[in-house]
């Protein structure tokens, strides 16, 4: 039997760079994921964390990176930036580039914040309200109010199984047809080299016995959501834990 923990720390030795726990998260939510989309595989387990493993850089790149010189933006976007006058106003502004390149599309709309805000992120680079959407109703979590959700390292495996089920990648990944996979998931074939490379380690790190994993120890609950943030000048609202405070202090006057 092969360790999907003792792989994942493995090939992912700097997984917790970016968001620490996220590998012992993952670990922690494995069994259920994949039980939950019928992975059961070694086979299947590696065409999916491979492309994760691309898709994030094996956790170095979960949230997508818009700080572009004007030059690296007319490579990337040659159709919307023509000249360096017109990529200039847009140089090292990720927030103005997400809503120059994203807003209109994917659901986000005109002259919103949408483009920064669902900006790409998590296992499988989610972009756009509408992939935030679509990926809520798989999870039923409430991504589209709070797009963090996809990087907590409860839901980070599980928001990217998910994405690669929703794509229709999974009768690709059974055939071990990794071009198929990759059209699925991304639209095309980007770094299709770097996946087959992925695939490969993920593969030969797996073997052909049945996938197990460890328990790990659980992570900390989630937090409660913070409070709502008062406009300037508004009257402050006492919160719950306030309330609660003036309840016990009231009490012990009486006694």
């Amino acid at each position: 039997m092969s360790d999907f923990g003792e792989v994942l720390n493995r090939l992912w030795p700097d997984g917790d760079r970016k968001i620490p726990g996220l590998r012992a998260g993952m670990i922690a939510s494995a069994s259920e994921v994949f039980a939950r989309h019928g992975i059961g595989t070694p086979l299947v387990v590696a065409h999916v964390m491979a492309q994760i493993s691309h898709e994030c850089g094996a956790g170095r790149d979960v949230v997508e990176n818009l700080n572009y010189t004007a030059a690296r933006m007319m490579q990337v976007w040659p159709s919307r930036f023509r000249t360096l006058q017109s990529a200039a106003p847009y140089a090292h502004n990720p927030p103005a580039l997400a809503a120059k390149v994203y807003n209109g599309r994917m659901g986000n709309a005109p002259g919103s914040a949408d483009g920064w805000n669902f900006r790409g992120r998590g296992a499988c680079q989610t972009t756009g309200r509408d992939g935030y959407a679509r990926l809520a109703k798989a999870t039923g979590l409430d991504l589209v109010r709070r797009p963090d959700l996809v990087n907590d390292p409860r839901h980070f495996l599980a928001c990217g199984v998910a994405d690669f089920v929703a794509c229709g990648c999974l009768p690709y990944a059974k055939a071990d047809d990794v071009t198929g996979v990759t059209r699925r998931l991304n639209g095309g074939t980007i770094g299709l080299s770097q996946r087959k490379a992925w695939l490969a380690k993920w593969k030969a790190a797996l073997g052909e016995a049945p996938v197990v994993v460890v328990a790990s120890p659980p992570l900390a609950p989630e937090l409660p959501e913070p409070e709502p943030a008062q406009a300037p000048g508004s009257a402050q609202q006492p919160s719950r834990l306030g309330n609660l405070i003036a309840a016990l202090a009231a009490a012990f006057r009486r006694s």
